[in-house]
């Protein structure tokens, strides 16, 4: 038998001062808020009182380090798939709304559809979901954890919902340390919950494109 729930957990707040998009720059850790945040995300799959078989993380520092109070409370170690990480964006190490003054860049916006900022919404779709496929198949039994990022686990609802990839990034249900968990495994997948655990008042997210 395959897992029995999956949980797409969003990393914590980010240790970010210039605001700026990291999109795969290295270096951005957590900040001390986020490191509560993550704690508070593990903490609520922990009070679901339901076995975690499997945990798998995003290479990038920030999900590496939310995924352990997941070790620390299940005791199960991460392993890195890079399927899961950030997609690339043109942005990376600007400030936004600077970066959009600037005629130059407005050609990278053309084409919001594929998104001609960054990497193509379909092929987030299709790694996430071989990551997915493979984390639900490779244990017996048990619940397992991806800790992620917001625009895959967003763009992973979408497929799953069957909606379009087509959206405005503002208005992505997908808070920081989040949970969307889904069951029904590969083709069959649906959407059986969402959870925003970690207080966020205050905090930066600015991170994504």
């Amino acid at each position: 038998m395959p897992a029995d729930r999956l949980h797409l957990v969003r990393h914590g707040e980010v240790h970010n001062p210039s605001r700026v998009l990291y999109g795969r720059l290295p270096e951005f850790r957590l900040s001390a808020d986020g490191r509560r945040m993550a704690r508070q995300a593990a903490d609520y799959v922990h009070g679901l009182a339901r076995p975690i078989a499997a945990l798998v993380c995003s290479p990038l520092q920030r999900t590496r380090e939310s995924a352990e109070p997941f070790t620390t409370l299940f005791g199960v170690d991460p392993v890195v798939d890079e399927r899961v990480i950030e997609p690339t964006n043109v942005f990376e190490g600007t400030r936004m709304k600077r970066a959009l003054l600037n005629p130059l860049n407005w050609r990278h916006l053309r084409d919001p559809e594929t998104p001609s900022w960054g990497e193509p919404y379909r092929q987030v779709e299709e790694r996430m979901l071989q990551a997915m496929a493979a984390t639900w198949g490779a244990v017996d039994a048990g619940d397992v954890v991806i800790v992620s990022h917001q625009l895959p686990i967003w763009v992973t609802h979408l497929s799953i919902a069957g909606q379009p990839f087509r959206h405005d990034p503002r208005k992505r249900r997908c808070a920081l340390s989040s949970v969307t968990s889904f069951e029904g495994g590969p083709g069959s997948w649906r959407e059986v919950g969402y959870a925003e655990p970690a207080t966020v008042d205050g905090s930066i997210d600015v991170g994504a494109v």
